[in-house]
């Protein structure tokens, strides 16, 4: 993450689970990575994350490190649940993918030029039209569905290259799209990534979304379980209760470590580290 990316996320965050999740509202919030697109140098990459994600991040160390350095956005109302009970409010917006991105581009005037990795080629091909005729200012490139080698990724990322990208948009799934391209992508390919998960299904209109009215109740989990049960009954049945579990443990057992530890002198002040001269 690029210095302004961090100096906001620091200003302006609520940590669940000890990792930074933004807490701006929905306008800050475009207009913020908005800004970030613009900066010439540096790159930030923005992940939305949900509850599934967070319990993702408890067992997966190496995806908890890299979420870490990333500016991770609230997705869900369990994100929601774990801000008011750890932090006692919600968060300002939910900031899921499927809606944000898509106004993320009307809101960016600026012409860009964004690059598209993920999904079956025929969706990722649909999901690209259907961008370019929401935000006809801005030039889409699809550089590769998702059926290719995570392990010797050489062609992607010479294609990445070679299209001299603004933006960079992913959507491989969790952990991982965040993974690949803390692995791959690098801040002369794009000075935005956005990790998008099941994004282009939507916006490709391959998966229906839920009604407008069930959406603004945040109910659209339910709808896509009533759709999908065989898939998705374990992620939200099981997965909802052992999240919010984990997060009044979470919650108590960091009250404890605070209350446990000695106060220090309060006339005592340690003077900043000049890691530089240190060093």
């Amino acid at each position: 993450m690029n210095l302004i990316a961090n100096f906001a996320v620091l200003a302006s965050r609520r940590t669940i689970f000890d990792l930074p999740v933004c807490d701006l509202g929905w306008d800050d919030a475009l207009v913020f990575i908005n800004e970030l697109a613009s900066i010439p140098v540096g790159q930030t990459v923005v992940c939305f994350v949900n509850a599934h994600n967070m319990l993702t991040a408890l067992r997966d160390d190496e995806y908890y490190r890299i979420m870490s350095h990333n500016l991770v956005l609230p997705d869900g109302i369990g994100l929601n649940i774990a801000s008011k009970i750890a932090h006692g409010a919600p968060f300002p917006a939910n900031l899921n993918g499927t809606d944000f991105v898509p106004a993320f581009l009307t809101f960016m005037e600026a012409p860009r030029r964004i690059g598209l990795i993920g999904g079956k080629r025929s969706v990722i091909e649909a999901a690209a039209e259907n961008f370019r005729k929401h935000t006809p200012w801005h030039e889409f490139v699809v550089i590769s569905d998702g059926f290719f080698d995570k392990v010797d990724s050489t062609d992607v990322i010479l294609e990445v290259e070679r299209q001299k990208l603004d933006i960079l948009i992913v959507g491989m799934g969790t952990p991982l799209q965040e993974k690949w391209v803390h692995d791959n992508i690098r801040a002369d390919h794009a000075r935005l990534v956005l990790t998008v998960g099941a994004l282009f299904d939507f916006v490709s209109g391959a998966v229906p979304r839920a009604p407008k009215t069930v959406r603004m109740m945040r109910l659209e989990w339910a709808y896509r379980l009533i759709q999908e049960p065989a898939r998705l009954w374990r992620r939200y049945i099981v997965g909802i209760p052992v999240f919010l579990f984990h997060v009044l443990r979470y919650r108590f057992r960091r009250r404890e470590r605070i209350l446990g530890q000695p106060e220090e002198p309060r006339s005592v002040v340690q003077p900043p580290v000049d890691r530089r001269k240190a060093s």
